[in-house]
């Protein structure tokens, strides 16, 4: 069966219904929407050829009976209509630390500098990056010039779902040399799940970099939890994570702090069941744990991550140090008990 996007064609290999006589959606649904196995990376969003899948909440297609086509697609990319769960470190050529000179941001901007530097080299022509507005809402930005990045709204972390993967079907059709993708683990598996299926994301994604993510919420439940515990959102300017502690800082320099494990109560099923700390995945994954203040860990696992590390140690925009592995081994260890939550 062919499935077009704009005018890139592809062929998708049709899997066999465990519901025989149910559309594909609704074969989704079942293994992985209603038991609560749907992380909300929404690859299937991206990939839906009439737009039909949404997320207001969970993920959902509202007139499915009416408009999916069955053709299949979304049970292709989902990671988990197949869950085969991810853990550890992966595979890597390099575990360093960095601190970009060029960029400020959360925990040494290394991010920022690889997309930055990937455009530089001529890999990609734009990247995905993850922002917000005054009510801490995420927005998705295509960035296509580094002064983009002076927006202060795209630094840090947001710690809620983000729309990405449908996004970067916008960004793929319109791409001359190439797009970049930040996601959390789960959006990476999705990515990959794309590449693999379809030539159209594959000859068109350069570069993936996923993040050290333990779990991330949903947007109202979060913002009611925060507001609970004094958080002013009108005052909001950073939140993080440091030491088992969430941290949310205002502007008049008023922190609310409690324990990480306080949100569990809060914490989405699809995201109780991961065991990828690390996004082993990517091509490169960053995060803090295993680095001082002020840098990131760098985890280089593929080739073309690699190209931009040496580029950017060539041009010297970057500070790099030594990294710890064994300081992840108590998140890795989290996450992978997770397992054990998956009902088989």
């Amino acid at each position: 069966m062919a499935t077009a996007i704009g005018k890139s064609e592809w062929e998708v290999k049709v899997p066999e219904k465990t519901l025989k006589e149910k559309l594909y959606f609704e074969n989704l649904k079942a293994t992985v929407i209603d038991t609560k196995l749907c992380s909300r990376c929404l690859t299937c969003a991206c990939v839906c050829p009439v737009d039909g899948i949404i997320a207001p909440d969970g993920v959902e297609f509202p007139n499915y009976e009416d408009e999916c086509t069955d053709c299949g697609a979304c049970v292709r990319v989902c990671p988990r209509f197949v869950y085969e769960p991810k853990s550890g470190l992966g595979d890597y050529t390099d575990f360093i630390a960095g601190q970009s000179k060029r960029f400020k941001g959360q925990d040494g901007a290394m991010v920022t500098e690889l997309i930055v530097s990937a455009m530089e080299m001529g890999m990609i022509d734009r990247g995905l990056f993850v922002g917000r507005d005054e009510q801490w809402t995420t927005e998705i930005f295509h960035v296509r010039d580094p002064e983009q990045l002076e927006i202060p709204t795209l630094g840090g972390t947001k710690y809620t779902f983000a729309s990405v993967l449908p996004e970067l079907k916008k960004a793929a059709r319109f791409t001359k040399k190439g797009v970049a993708i930040v996601g959390t683990p789960c959006m990476v598996s999705g990515v990959r799940k794309l590449q693999q299926e379809f030539p159209f994301f594959r000859e068109r994604i350069k570069l993936v970099v996923g993040l050290f993510c333990t779990e991330n919420f949903h947007y109202d439940e979060l913002t009611k939890y925060l507001k609970e515990k004094g958080v002013d959102f009108s005052k909001l300017i950073k939140t993080d994570i440091t030491m088992g502690k969430f941290i949310a800082t205002m502007t008049d320099e008023e922190e609310v702090k409690f324990k990480v494990k306080a949100l569990e109560e809060i914490l989405p099923s699809g995201c109780n069941v991961c065991t990828d700390f690390t996004a082993v995945e990517s091509d490169a994954s960053v995060g803090s744990v295993g680095s001082a203040a002020g840098f990131s860990t760098v985890v280089v696992r593929e080739e073309n991550a690699k190209k931009i590390i040496d580029f950017i140690k060539k041009k010297g925009y970057a500070e790099f140090g030594e990294a710890k592995p064994e300081e992840l081994g108590f998140l890795i260890g989290h996450k992978k008990k997770r397992e054990g939550n998956i009902v088989k």
